[in-house]
């Protein structure tokens, strides 16, 4: 994004060894006690002058809630704040006044800095451990006024790396579908939006139908199907241009575009005189190539990290469940063996597990290892499907129907410990979420 840059302030990276029995954290994948408290006061402005966004102290009060509301979200941190806190003295930034804070394990500190106008503001983020009085880390980021809210994101990002040992996920966008309309006649746009919806944005204006978009692995443009007229097209989305390019297009029932790491393939699956198999494409166009030739129905397609191997699902064996083959469609091999059926799998970033809908009655979303073993169920839901993975793999986003003619869908969000769910908040209804990798 023009004008974000990200720097460290007054020391190159101040972030404190502390004695390993002393350091707080937290365990993202185990169960949670009780969360840790930390407190997140507004930021004060340097000098109160104003800027296209608000004033500096007005952005240092809303940069403070959306560190507390992406820690929140977390489901890891219990975050008060900046309602109801103590206000903060800028020389108090660097030299805390501990005992104001003692009812805290951590403490987040900052400030605004800018010259007012179109100039850019510099955001300070420090991050404070209470108990010991010792500074943890701090960050400094420098960006346009209208971009206030990435630096937040930056900053739960830092706090959240420093207490978990995990790489981050706040600063980064979901794609979507955004319906509306009746439940048998929905208009379907593409949509673009922050991990926690905010800067919400239509891509599509609903004259065709758009499902099943991916963001690229740079992040510059979003691939998805287009249905107009019985014609079924897969086009790519430049986001910075706002043009889009046709890669493919067929008569045939054409679906669930993927990304190679890459960037150099789309995978898609296509029903051709009733058969249904998975394809590849240069993302550039031209002639798809066929991966698998089963009589059965193959869907989907997900490639590992390191783009060798393509996990899809398949009713080859008389219900669908999920296989796994070489990324030239070889040694096709059946992973799950639970009750149910398998669906819309999802190989997470870190390459350690696959996400999908469990379908057994109702559609919940689960994970298992790559061998199929160690299934786990995270949600309840009276249908939950098409996980999509956060780029540290340990949060995952996905649409939640609810049940009768008035029903609608939303885009959820659940932790690799299925206790923290919360939902995205979209100004239509919600399906097919997409998130993309951290921001550059």
């Amino acid at each position: 994004m023009k004008g974000f840059v990200i720097r460290a302030l007054l020391v190159a990276s101040a972030m404190v060894a502390l004695p390993a029995q002393a350091q707080l954290s937290v365990d993202v994948t185990g169960d949670i006690d009780s969360n840790l408290t930390i407190a997140v006061p507004a930021l004060p402005a340097q000098q109160d002058v104003a800027t296209p966004a608000g004033t500096a102290s007005e952005l240092g009060r809303k940069i403070a809630e959306v560190i507390a509301s992406d820690l929140k979200g977390s489901g890891l941190f219990d975050p008060s704040g900046p309602g109801g806190l103590p206000a903060v003295a800028l020389p108090e930034v660097t030299f805390p006044q501990f005992e104001k804070w003692a009812s805290f394990q951590a403490l987040v500190h900052g400030f605004v800095r800018t010259t007012g106008g179109e100039a850019d503001i510099t955001v300070g983020c420090y991050l404070y451990d209470v108990a010991l009085k010792q500074e943890m880390t701090r960050q400094g980021y420098v960006v346009a006024p209208r971009d206030w809210r990435r630096a937040a994101h930056k900053c739960a990002d830092a706090i959240y790396a420093r207490l978990s040992g995990e790489s981050p996920f706040f600063d980064s966008r979901i794609a979507y579908i955004a319906e509306s309309g009746p439940k048998g006649n929905r208009v379907k746009r593409l949509a673009i939006m922050d991990s926690d919806g905010a800067n919400h944005r239509f891509i599509t204006n609903g004259q065709s139908i758009a499902l099943t978009p991916r963001f690229s692995p740079d992040y510059k443009s979003i691939v998805y199907v287009s249905y107009l007229n019985n014609r079924v097209r897969i086009f790519v989305y430049d986001i910075g241009t706002g043009t889009q390019r046709l890669v493919t297009e067929s008569n045939n029932p054409t679906f669930a575009p993927r990304w190679s790491p890459d960037g150099r393939y789309v995978l898609f699956s296509m029903a051709v005189a009733g058969n249904t198999d998975i394809y590849r494409v240069s993302s550039q166009g031209g002639a798809p190539q066929r991966l698998t030739n089963s009589p059965a129905i193959d869907v989907g397609g997900s490639y590992s990290p390191d783009g060798t191997q393509i996990v899809f699902e398949s009713d080859r064996s008389g219900g669908q469940q999920i296989y796994v083959m070489n990324a030239d469609g070889s040694n096709q091999r059946r992973i799950s063996h639970g009750g149910g059926r398998y669906a819309t799998p999802e190989w997470s970033p870190r390459g350690d597990l696959i996400a999908f809908t469990k379908i057994a009655g109702e559609f919940k979303i689960a994970v298992m290892t790559p061998g199929g073993e160690n299934e786990r169920i995270l949600t309840n839901g009276w249908q939950d499907e098409q996980p999509s993975w956060s780029p540290n793999g340990r949060v995952l986003q996905f649409f939640r129907t609810t049940p009768g003619r008035q029903g609608n869908s939303q885009v959820w969000q659940v932790d690799l410990t299925g206790v923290n769910e919360r939902r995205i908040p979209t100004p239509l209804s919600g399906s097919d979420p997409a998130w993309g990798p951290l921001l550059p």
